[in-house]
């Protein structure tokens, strides 16, 4: 069986394709997204440990390792990302488009901001995300950001649902850029609004730590004398666990 694959990040650069076309060499095994990995692995060795990090993504949703395949699905292998739901089933109408994008144009605070205020709402908290120069005593140039734009923006509107969930009445706006990014300049926005300060302040924070753990974003550092990918940094990286962990204070 012959599959198309799209890599990223770190993951392209390993195997040097950012689409790969896929011969799976064991016929007599079914094709799901953990046999699939195991296959990649001893295809591509020199990527085996990156690849066994990694997840499998079968039609913009992460797969559990039983999750069959097919010739006909879109799959993706998502690194560990920078920074659930049936996305195809959420609404797509302009309103909600609008309120979470991917960019490689600038982002404006005030202009995304603007998206969350509401006459009922006495509360509203703008989180700017910027290029920082100095990192562990290395000099970053630039930042260049990659993203699975489709299934990113699906897990956008998710966080934004999950929001809507956990704090009723909340509103979120989420933008992010790719492509190149500069020192100072703003890599992601988010605003939110409720009618009161605490869900707000809440919100927020719930708002970032998610968008780190499931939307697939990469950023690559560009230094003076080199580069490289970053990834997840907040511990075991499992895209399919809920978020309600992530305002625990243990």
């Amino acid at each position: 069986m012959n599959i198309q694959i799209a890599l990223f990040a770190g993951l392209a650069d390993r195997i040097g394709t950012s689409s790969l076309s896929y011969a799976y060499p064991h016929p007599e095994r079914p094709l799901t997204a953990a046999s699939l990995k195991e296959a990649l692995a001893e295809t591509y060795p020199s990527a085996a440990n990156l690849i066994s990090a990694s997840f499998v993504a079968v039609n913009q949703e992460y797969a559990a390792g039983d999750t069959p395949i097919t010739a006909e699905d879109e799959v993706a292998l998502i690194p560990p990302v920078s920074g659930g739901e049936p996305s195809s089933d959420l609404p797509q109408d302009e309103a909600l488009s609008d309120l979470f994008i991917i960019t490689e144009e600038p982002l404006s605070v005030e202009e995304i901001t603007a998206k969350v205020i509401a006459p009922d709402h006495g509360a509203a908290l703008t989180f700017t995300g910027t290029t920082r120069e100095w990192t562990q005593g290395k000099r970053t140039v630039h930042l260049e950001y990659e993203a699975y734009v489709p299934m990113a923006l699906a897990k956008l509107r998710q966080i934004g649902g999950e929001i809507e969930e956990r704090w009723p009445g909340t509103r979120c706006a989420i933008s992010h850029r790719i492509g190149h990014v500069d020192i100072a300049e703003i890599s992601v926005v988010i605003a939110v609004s409720a009618p009161h300060r605490a869900g707000c302040y809440e919100a927020s924070r719930y708002a970032i730590e998610r968008l780190k753990q499931i939307v697939p974003i990469w950023k690559k550092e560009i230094w003076e004398d080199g580069s490289e990918w970053k990834g997840h940094g907040l511990g075991p990286w499992d895209p399919r666990v809920p978020g309600e962990h992530l305002l625990s204070d243990d």
